[in-house]
């Protein structure tokens, strides 16, 4: 029986070609066969790919593949993507992506440099000499308090301080007879006087209120649109409100 089990193991190894039996030895040596090194030029298009069950060569095109190029960004995809988070972001504060400045075509019958606020619209337009007008998204007088009418800009201040008149006190108990100038300040970064009206063109410290009907007559802008336009217009500017 042991010399059957030597002579089957014997025959096995000599088969795979991974027994060496050297002349007059006497115990069995294990071999490894040396390795095979391939050259670039003659690796082939063919992989070992093992499924269950098989172990069979399958080609390279057979095997499933992932097209890559739609995972890829498109042209200006990341341009789009930074303004659709800034879109998301402006509708977080609640303002309008609709009421943030623009540049449009104007045709009306006012000379460049005139401020002209449609209340209907919500829209403060500066027009432009080149047959355009920058547009602002603003916050306008709520039901009762709204008015319309043609004055120039008397004044201008930065950071202005508050003093609410008497008859908004009596409306709001609340509100103090002064404050100073800061980013607390309902009139926020500036404000442009108009006539000898109370009514003012200024920033606000609430500017998710822009493009809705919510002030005492007052045209409120976001701070950083305010600042724009105050660097653009001057004393005596004429100021249209329809």
């Amino acid at each position: 029986m042991k010399r059957l089990l030597f002579c089957l193991c014997t025959s096995a190894l000599v088969t795979t070609g991974s027994y060496v039996a050297p002349a007059g030895a006497s115990s069995l040596r294990y071999a490894p066969p040396p390795p095979v090194m391939l050259k670039a030029d003659q690796i082939q298009p063919w992989v070992m790919q093992l499924r269950p069950g098989t172990h069979r060569a399958v080609p390279r095109d057979a095997r499933p593949r992932v097209d890559f190029s739609r995972l890829a960004p498109a042209p200006n995809q990341g341009r789009t993507h930074a303004a659709s988070a800034k879109q998301r972001k402006q509708r977080v504060r609640g303002i309008d992506p609709r009421f943030l400045p623009t540049v449009v075509d104007y045709a009306g019958p006012h000379r460049a440099g005139t401020v002209i606020v449609n209340t209907n619209e919500r829209y403060l337009y500066l027009v432009e000499p080149d047959g355009t007008a920058r547009r602002y998204g603003v916050g306008v007088g709520r039901p009762g308090f709204s008015w319309a009418g043609t004055h120039k800009v008397t004044r201008k201040a930065e950071w202005p301080s508050w003093r609410p008149p008497a008859e908004m006190r009596a409306r709001q108990p609340g509100l103090p007879a002064y404050m100073e100038g800061g980013p607390r300040n309902p009139l926020g970064a500036r404000a442009l006087y108009l006539g000898s009206t109370l009514y003012r063109i200024h920033g606000s410290n609430e500017p998710w209120s822009i493009g809705h009907a919510v002030s005492s007559g007052c045209i409120r802008m976001r701070n950083e649109d305010v600042m724009d336009l105050y660097q653009r217009v001057g004393v005596g500017t004429k100021v249209v409100v329809i």
